[in-house]
């Protein structure tokens, strides 16, 4: 690709639906470290040798997400902050601890967390809004990640980190809501302050969702179409009963919503080849998720369309 090209213009002018695009990852462990971060945020980072070694090695084997976070403007502290995040959707809950010494982190049970059972710091009841602002992995997260951290620095100054790579690079800017496991895409600094205000009223916006980490992608197109069929954004409005693949790539999901059960199918597939980041050599096609049907299976009819 040329130097100019940005996956995340490219995505929006094909109007690439952001629906069923969050990582479906639950546990996630926050390091801080003001950088800077190379392709490889924890790789490429100044972090001793030996952290970024056994540390990258803990959480693939435990399935735990490391990120690299610090605030709007990169400020060095003598103590880090590191953070343990479970995002079940039956309890999702964060820790914290103040790190005398980076290696402290090496101290952390990385096997507890995936269990998700607390690694006995303290609870971290606020929510943390975390913004991928890692330019080097790709320049559409910093271009427009940076003003979005600092908007959001601004509005929701204890609550706000940049991180390093999220996944969806050309849905940037990338919000991301812990311990709750939201994922927000195509997200400025007008939209990002607004989105962290109704999500501290209990309320999503519809319109930048990508989705839920605890469901997979299939699922959360359903819960999408479900709460924009029936105009419901209350973060406990819509329940995940149940669900299940079936054959033809379709996926089937049941919810409480609404006073009523609701099933809704989606059928997953692959749109055209395009170039995905902004360092692609090659096309790949993305996933889609199509609606087939949403029924009332107790309670009322769905509305029309």
């Amino acid at each position: 690709m040329t130097r100019s090209y940005r996956c995340s213009t490219a995505s929006e002018v094909r109007d690439e639906p952001l629906i069923g695009t969050a990582s479906t990852v639950t546990r996630f462990l926050l390091l801080e470290d003001p950088g800077p971060w190379g392709v490889d945020a924890l790789a490429d980072s100044r972090l001793p040798l030996r952290v970024r070694r056994e540390l990258a090695a803990r959480a693939r084997r435990h399935r735990v997400r490391v990120l690299l976070i610090r605030r709007y403007g990169r400020s060095a502290r003598s103590r880090a902050h590191c953070f343990a995040v479970s995002a079940d959707p039956g309890g999702p809950w964060a820790e914290t601890a103040e790190l005398h010494r980076v290696e402290e982190v090496l101290d952390l049970d990385l096997a507890v967390l995936r269990a998700g059972r607390s690694l006995g710091l303290a609870p971290h009841p606020e929510p943390l809004l975390l913004v991928c602002t890692q330019g080097r992995h790709d320049p559409c997260c910093a271009e427009r990640g940076r003003p979005l951290a600092r908007a959001l620095s601004r509005s929701h100054p204890d609550q706000t980190w940049e991180c390093s790579h999220v996944g969806g690079d050309r849905f940037a800017g990338n919000l991301v809501v812990l311990p709750e496991g939201l994922y927000f895409g195509r997200v400025d600094a007008q939209s990002g302050p607004r989105i962290a205000q109704a999500y501290a009223a209990g309320r999503l916006d519809l319109d930048h969702l990508r989705g839920r980490v605890s469901q997979s992608f299939a699922v959360q197109a359903a819960e999408w179409h479900l709460r924009t069929r029936l105009s419901l954004v209350g973060l406990a409005d819509v329940r995940l009963l149940e669900s299940r693949t079936q054959a033809g790539h379709s996926s089937e999901a049941t919810f409480a919503a609404d006073g009523a059960t609701w099933r809704v199918r989606v059928r997953s597939g692959r749109n055209p080849a395009e170039h995905l980041t902004c360092h692609s050599t090659l096309p790949s096609p993305a996933p889609s998720h199509d609606l087939l049907d949403i029924t009332a299976l107790e309670g009322r009819r769905p509305p029309d369309t």
